[in-house]
């Protein structure tokens, strides 16, 4: 019976291993845009539309993982959910802090998905993140806000 009880914890270090841990998760902001990756029916209103970003820990490394969802449920279409696989996914704050915000307030996570760059901007501890249009953030953070 020991080993049994053994086996069960080595698949569950393994299981959390390969997948990870749930360190945080993050609702759009319903004042944001939507992010540029997302595809969707142009006459579906912005309130029928959401996105959760849920970040991953693991010790082989974390990810993200962004679910555009409609009423509550992931999305019909294709590839709405994605998971970056990027480098470079660090939050990082700007050289110039803006006025009004808590200390290490805002920070920026910069998104390659698809061939498609945005920026998520994270203005303090809450479970709510925004899309930036900022041309300053672009241009700090040396990102082509064309692409």
């Amino acid at each position: 019976m020991r080993s049994y009880s053994l086996l069960k914890v080595f698949f569950f270090v393994l299981l959390i291993f390969l997948t990870g841990c749930l360190e945080s998760s993050f609702q759009l902001s319903s004042d944001s845009r939507l992010p540029k990756w997302f595809i969707y029916p142009e006459r579906m209103p912005r309130s029928d539309l959401s996105v959760t970003m849920d970040l991953y820990s693991s010790p082989s490394g974390g990810k993200d993982v962004i679910k555009l969802l409609q009423k509550d449920k992931i999305f019909a279409l294709p590839k709405h959910t994605i998971t970056p696989k990027m480098q470079n996914t660090e939050c990082v704050e700007l050289k110039s802090l803006p006025a009004g915000f808590p200390k290490g307030y805002p920070y920026y996570k910069v998104l390659k998905i698809n061939g498609i760059t945005d920026i998520i901007e994270l203005r303090k501890m809450e479970p709510f993140f925004y899309m930036t249009d900022d041309p300053v953030v672009w241009k700090e953070r040396g990102v082509d806000q064309n692409q």
